[in-house]
């Protein structure tokens, strides 16, 4: 399940920015990553749109990043509405977390694919080439993932090891994610009737990204630098082994410009956090975000 998320990281966080794929030095199996990557997930295009353009560039705003949208099951935007089930999210939002890895295999990248767009964002339409890359991509995962491995040591077993992997891939991944964007002390803005940020780009992702653990080098390694989101959405195309420097740079940058620089010491601090988030969405309908005063 980690060796998945390991993966599913090089590619998300560093090898699907065109900058990094050519940095063999830095890089040198991010290529093998991507292509290991497409081999679950299909579609080049697809992430650059999801990940490089909604995410990267829209963050947290209602209606186009994606990352947020996870509706009617959860209410992750305070201008996403609000059902009564969704009290409890922050009990049950783990078991989603651990079925989000099979449901972005064999039902996200279906509806992408069918629908061709990102929530209301279009993709280019796909080439002869683009199709069969889909579906040949999806053919092959699920013979090497589920029935090769159900011939090899049978039914119930492959399917045990596959849930396995899934789930631990799945809660690995969101968690992680979430822990950037889905916290107290980040920002939300409702993107719905029209795409026009206020704040200057930089500021936005300063705004809506935090960091966590950022001195806990044991993390930094096992997450890949992903702990470093500010550095990450602010700098895409440089590698993750320059983002402890780069954060020094950026935390002088905005203490001499008064601007928050949002992190959490600890990994235990963001994850408390964010379950208190969704505790907070799930059970008010208009919630008052924390203004975040640090520095």
């Amino acid at each position: 399940g980690w060796i998945t998320f390991d993966k599913h990281h090089n590619c998300l966080g560093e090898g699907q920015h065109p900058d990094n794929r050519k940095n063999n030095c830095c890089h040198h199996d991010r290529d093998g990553t991507l292509q290991s990557f497409r081999h679950a997930h299909c579609s080049n295009d697809r992430i650059q749109r999801k990940h490089n353009i909604n995410h990267h560039t829209y963050t947290n705003i209602e209606g186009i990043d994606s990352d947020i949208d996870v509706k009617p099951f959860m209410r992750l935007h305070k201008d996403q509405p609000r059902h009564s089930y969704h009290r409890f999210q922050h009990i049950y939002s783990i078991f989603l977390y651990a079925l989000s890895h099979v449901a972005w295999l064999f039902y996200n990248d279906f509806e992408k694919y069918f629908k061709q767009k990102v929530l209301e964002m279009p993709l280019r339409n796909f080439d002869t080439k683009e199709h069969v890359i889909f579906w040949v991509t999806k053919i092959s995962y699920a013979f090497f993932y589920l029935i090769l491995p159900m011939y090899m040591v049978g039914v119930v077993p492959a399917l045990i090891g596959f849930a396995v992997l899934s789930a631990a891939c799945g809660i690995t991944l969101t968690v992680v994610f979430q822990l950037a964007h889905v916290v107290e002390i980040t920002e939300f803005e409702d993107g719905t009737s029209g795409i026009e940020i206020e704040s200057e780009w930089a500021i936005h992702q300063l705004n809506t990204t935090a960091n966590f653990a950022t001195d806990n080098k044991i993390v930094s390694w096992f997450l890949g630098g992903l702990n470093f989101q500010v550095e990450h959405h602010l700098f895409p195309k440089i590698s993750h082994i320059h983002y402890p420097a780069l954060q020094k740079i950026v935390r002088e940058n905005c203490a001499k410009f008064h601007i928050p620089y949002r992190t959490f010491p600890t990994m235990t601090e963001a994850v408390v956090s964010h379950f208190k988030m969704l505790k907070r969405m799930g059970q008010t309908e208009k919630v008052s975000m924390l203004k975040f005063q640090g520095a």
